[in-house]
């Protein structure tokens, strides 16, 4: 049987129901009243701080993102407790004084101290605090105290001091700059003053200032992780209605989504162009566009592979094209990409599949010909960098002739980061490249031939 309590938990979840029940009967009247109250053993893993910041050192600030209903305040109202209490019930914690700080004292007072995951709700009978509310104030047996603040009253957080904090919701305050200073220049109490976010993710400048703090600790999860809390049908309804868009990604995934500066496309931009596949039903031209790694193993970057259809009727100006789907795959071997490539060729009856070969070369032309010796294929080669190949499609997209179907989430965030001055993402934007590759073919060539014939884009 392991010895500590979350290997404990892990275990007993596991075990049959005889080693479960044999493992309650060891237990006394009052170890089975504590055990409900045991955070560490039921607790999802996003829901525990790190011991310590990447780099070895103790954490000041924790910041919890996560979808609606993944155990944000659940997680938040626990590590109060952690910090307050002691061993017994008089016995002092870590932490003497706390703030509790929301967008407005009464979130703070319905969220945070009496919501369903609250700090009340949460505490054990002989540990619960009293809510003082002329002083806007929870008091524990042991003396410990939490007080609450509302962010839009910066200024009130200039005079009190505290050894630990609790913030919830602050990518949504209005004056979160502000409020968070104030906060900083108060946990000048103990050690080590720590402070808890617990925030569905938004662009905002402060949130993403907090994260690169070096003494800032992360963790994460989407909606579904706390799927067994929730109400029967809530997932799958919000998913039907929200996934594949920019507020899905945000509100169930808890992905901070952000733009770089000078970026060729904006999130605003790409939400824009949505439509539903369904609605779409015929093409002109589909295209498979491969943008392939340089190697060709498990450590290799993505293979880029995007499916794009045109409709090409009139002018050039009339025409639009569809982002039909993002195969890109991190395979093991050339053999993997190119068969996911032919694969999609496929199931999408594309006209062609074309493949950048600054890299491979011939290569590229014999994986296809391998899974497929009849598969159309054309060979590209850049002559520009990735930016400015990339800039022309990005026009068309600003004169709206380019609509994107649902699930390109980590394309599109991809884009996102392709700037004027180059990618700022990590590692290589092969996903981009393969998008820019397909909707040359399918647009911009036959837009210059059709100007004219010896113009060339690429």
């Amino acid at each position: 049987m392991p010895d500590d309590l979350r290997s404990l938990a892990v275990w007993l979840s596991s075990a049959d129901v005889a080693v479960q029940g044999a493992f309650l009967d060891t237990l006394t009247e009052d170890d089975l009243r504590a055990l409900p109250y045991i955070f560490e053993m039921w607790a999802h893993d996003h829901q525990l701080p790190p011991a310590y910041t990447p780099k070895g050192a103790d954490w000041r600030t924790w910041v919890i993102m996560g979808g609606r209903g993944a155990g944000k305040t659940r997680a938040g109202a626990e590590w109060v407790r952690s910090q307050v209490e002691g061993s017994l019930p008089l016995h002092s914690g870590k932490a003497k004084r706390l703030a509790l700080i929301g967008e407005t004292y009464d979130q703070v007072r319905d969220v945070m101290v009496f919501g369903d995951s609250g700090i009340l709700a949460c505490s054990p009978p002989d540990r619960k605090p009293e809510w003082l509310a002329s002083k806007r104030k929870l008091v524990w047996p042991n003396g410990a105290e939490a007080q609450c603040f509302s962010a839009s009253e910066p200024e009130s957080l200039r005079g009190p001091q505290f050894d630990g904090a609790w913030v919830d919701e602050l990518a949504k305050w209005k004056k979160a700059r502000e409020s968070w200073d104030m906060l900083q220049f108060a946990l000048r109490l103990g050690e080590c003053p720590q402070q808890v976010v617990t925030t569905t993710p938004r662009n905002v400048g402060v949130l993403k200032d907090i994260l690169d703090v070096d003494s800032t600790v992360t963790t994460h999860a989407p909606t579904e992780a706390n799927a067994g809390f929730l109400a029967q049908g809530f997932l799958s309804e919000v998913r039907r209605r929200y996934a594949g868009t920019r507020l899905g990604r945000q509100e169930l995934d808890g992905v901070l989504l952000d733009d770089a500066e000078d970026a060729l496309w904006s999130l605003a931009m790409l939400e824009a162009t949505r439509v539903d596949l369904g609605d779409v039903h015929r093409f002109d031209r589909v295209v498979v566009a491969v943008d392939p790694p340089v190697t060709g193993h498990a450590g290799s970057d993505e293979c880029g592979i995007v499916v794009v259809g045109a409709n090409l009727q009139g002018p050039p100006q009339d025409w639009t094209a569809y982002v039909l789907a993002d195969k890109t795959v991190t395979a093991a071997s050339p053999l993997a990409w190119a068969t996911r490539a032919v694969d999609a060729m496929r199931q999408f009856g594309a006209d062609k599949i074309v493949a950048e070969v600054n890299q491979g070369g011939d290569m590229v032309e014999q994986m296809i010909r391998q899974i497929d010796p009849l598969a159309p294929y054309a060979g590209v080669r850049a002559s520009r960098g990735k930016a400015a190949r990339a800039e022309p499609v990005a026009m068309l997209y600003e004169q709206g002739r380019v609509r994107h179907v649902r699930h390109l989430e980590v394309l599109e965030e991809q884009m996102c980061q392709m700037t004027t001055r180059g990618f700022e993402g990590k590692g290589s934007p092969d996903r981009v490249d393969a998008l820019v590759w397909a909707l040359n073919e399918v647009m911009i060539e036959p837009a210059a031939k059709y100007r004219h014939p010896r113009l060339r884009t690429l």
